[in-house]
């Protein structure tokens, strides 16, 4: 086991110590939580059932070297056990699979009914300078503005129906941000992935008529040429917003063509905390959908968003009490024939301790043949 392995370990000799070093000098805070999540697969009720079972511990880490310089890291450890791991010898390696430049990911124990997977998805050093902002290492560069598909999001593009990880994923980047005023903001950064593929582009963003305005160009994987816009503000009592980004391939011969991907949805925050929401997405060449599982890839990139030439979403949460929330979300890919619907339920047990409940139901042509699927989620979380 090489030594970057204990540092899981180390990290949680350091829990022990969290209390005295906040209380003291705030050097080190920790943050971070505890899922445990019961999967279920299957066509119909009357077929087979395929079980997983995720225990996922998150750990957040800053540590404050000086008010000028932070060391950040964020490590997620996760016990899968279940039929897929029985069933697939690939999916521990797949897992244990890191895309970034940097190899932060390890399977820590592989056996036939389980395996145990550490990653670090946050590890960057933050620098201040004046209006200067310096990130080094790997960090999620969040240039999105909408809330489902943001393919302004060419660094770190993200699988909507991923339950379990709020905080997306990361790239091995350098950023450098320079803040002219309070309400704009220019952004340079570059970052290298495990095939040695480089993204690097600029970025302005601005406000404008009250509405945050963002420019950006760049080239994404060593593939595109890239150029987009993104704007978010509201009309009225409803926000607003949208992405559109053209990729332009870098060499005649590519197999992938130029492609216009463009989005745009409005939200609705109701008296009742209540939200309602809707977002469209329109691609000029869609890549062909290879197989189900490509809905779930957690290292999408934002070219590949798209698998239908229109898409539509909506969503409506109902706030039923403060500590109970009810969602109802679908989405519609015309080009294949199918449909996707995802009620859940969220309630709240106590401080800091949630019960949900998700339900995912896909139905269509999903790149090898017609599918009908459903996938149901028990998530038990502490924050902590």
């Amino acid at each position: 086991m090489t030594p970057v392995r204990w540092i899981p370990a180390l990290v949680l000799l350091l829990m022990s110590f969290r209390s005295g070093a906040q209380e003291k000098e705030k050097i080190l805070t920790i943050s971070g939580y505890l899922h445990s999540l019961q999967t279920v697969m299957f066509s119909s009720p009357k077929e087979e059932f395929v079980h997983e079972n995720l225990l996922h511990n998150r750990l957040n880490l800053e540590l404050t070297i000086c008010d000028q310089v932070r060391l950040t890291a964020g490590i997620r450890n996760r016990l899968f056990t279940g039929d897929m791991v029985r069933a697939d010898a690939g999916y521990a390696v797949l897992t244990a699979r890191d895309p970034g430049g940097m190899d932060l990911s390890w399977n820590l124990i592989t056996e036939k009914s389980f395996f145990l997977n550490t990653t670090f998805d946050r590890l960057s050093l933050d620098i201040k300078a004046g209006k200067t902002d310096i990130r080094i290492g790997r960090q999620r560069i969040n240039w999105g503005q909408t809330m489902v598909w943001n393919p302004n999001d060419i660094f770190n593009a993200y699988s909507f129906f991923d339950v379990d990880y709020p905080e997306k994923p990361g790239s091995d980047a350098v950023r450098i941000q320079y803040y002219p005023s309070f309400s704009s903001v220019v952004e340079i950064a570059a970052s290298l992935n495990r095939a040695g593929e480089v993204t690097a582009a600029g970025l302005w963003r601005f406000n404008h008529g009250g509405y945050d305005v963002q420019l950006l160009g760049g080239y994404a994987g060593s593939r595109d040429v890239v150029a987009g816009t993104g704007w978010s503000g509201n009309i009225g009592t409803i926000s607003f917003r949208g992405e559109a980004t053209l990729f332009a391939p870098l060499k005649k011969e590519a197999p992938e063509k130029t492609m216009l991907l463009a989005t745009t949805g409005f939200e609705k925050t109701m008296k009742d905390n209540s939200l309602a929401m809707v977002q469209v997405m329109y691609c000029t060449n869609p890549p062909d959908l290879q197989e189900f599982s490509s809905l779930y890839n957690t290292t999408l990139s934002a070219r590949h968003l798209a698998f239908s030439e229109l898409t539509a979403f909506g969503q409506y949460t109902w706030a039923a009490t403060p500590l109970l929330n009810l969602t109802l979300a679908a989405m519609w890919f015309p080009d294949l024939e199918g449909y996707y619907a995802g009620p859940s339920l969220n309630f709240s047990l106590a401080e800091n301790v949630d019960l949900s409940l998700l339900w995912q139901h896909f139905s269509g042509d999903f790149g090898s043949g017609s599918t009908h699927l459903n996938l149901a989620f028990l998530r038990f979380s502490y924050i902590f």
